[in-house]
């Protein structure tokens, strides 16, 4: 099942079953997608389709692709990598990333399949941790790499936190309908350019793997974003480096779940 958050023609938010073929409505779904929900005959025109969740928490990974270690220079880590970002940086699809006015010069994108939790887990195995996924959706992990790297001190969160900085949707895929999360094609499109193009195949730690390891040390609520990593082609490490400008259109691309498009502007 596809499902999405959406603003209905009256301006009411609500969550819906969506078909692509649908001419622009969907099946009003009734109950918490979180908890006991299901999917009513009624349909609903979708005015404008916004991120998917309002998200308890941002988990993150650094280093979870192993070509993307690879072109950082940097050994794989033997455990995951984890930093949060802020839930005030969530936009929804065709929203813009805004370049902040205090001057990050290095605003870098990152594809990153997107995990949603739907129940409240602690110490959860590796084996149940799919038990706990509502499903999945794009997502583009803004960073920008001067705060990140130098004006921070490589504390990553305030560079990955500001406003806009965490572009998700454009629906959760459900796991009966995605199949297997570690064969999945992701890509980033920017301005037509084809820049990051791999497989979640090359994560080095599983989305089971990384659930059970991050619910060892807190628990993981209902509705936590969990970011998986990004694969290589990142803009920093190419030479001459890319960075995210004033008029750019940038995709998300991930196989089985749809596109995620943002203009960029500044603040």
């Amino acid at each position: 099942m596809k499902i999405i958050r959406f603003l209905t023609e009256k301006n009411k938010i609500i969550y819906g079953a969506y078909d692509p073929a649908s001419f622009g409505q969907a099946h009003v779904i009734q109950g918490d997608v979180l908890g006991n929900f299901k999917v009513s005959s009624r349909s609903e025109k979708i005015k404008h389709i916004l991120a998917p969740i309002v998200p308890a928490n941002i988990l993150a990974l650094g280093l979870n692709y192993r070509r993307h270690a690879d072109e950082t220079k940097i050994s794989y880590p033997e455990m995951p990598v984890l930093f949060i970002k802020a839930t005030s940086s969530v936009i929804g699809p065709d929203e813009p990333i805004l370049l902040p006015q205090i001057g990050p010069e290095k605003v870098d994108y990152e594809a990153e399949l997107a995990v949603i939790i739907a129940k409240k887990v602690k110490n959860i195995s590796v084996r149940d941790a799919v038990n706990c996924i509502l499903g999945y959706t794009c997502a583009n992990d803004i960073s920008a790499r001067d705060w990140q790297i130098e004006k921070q001190k490589k504390q990553w969160v305030r560079g990955k936190s500001f406003d806009t900085f965490c572009p998700l949707g454009p629906c959760i895929v459900t796991g009966d309908e995605l199949g297997d999360p570690q064969n999945l094609r992701i890509r980033t499109i920017l301005n037509d350019q084809i820049l990051q193009d791999s497989s979640t195949g090359d994560m080095i730690f599983s989305v089971p793997e990384i659930i059970s390891h991050l619910s060892q040390s807190m628990t993981l609520l209902p509705g936590t974003i969990i970011l998986t990593g990004t694969p290589e082609g990142v803009g920093f490490t190419r030479q001459p480096p890319i960075f995210l400008r004033d008029g750019d259109v940038i995709t998300i691309e991930i196989e089985k779940i749809g596109r995620l498009t943002n203009h960029v502007k500044r603040e």
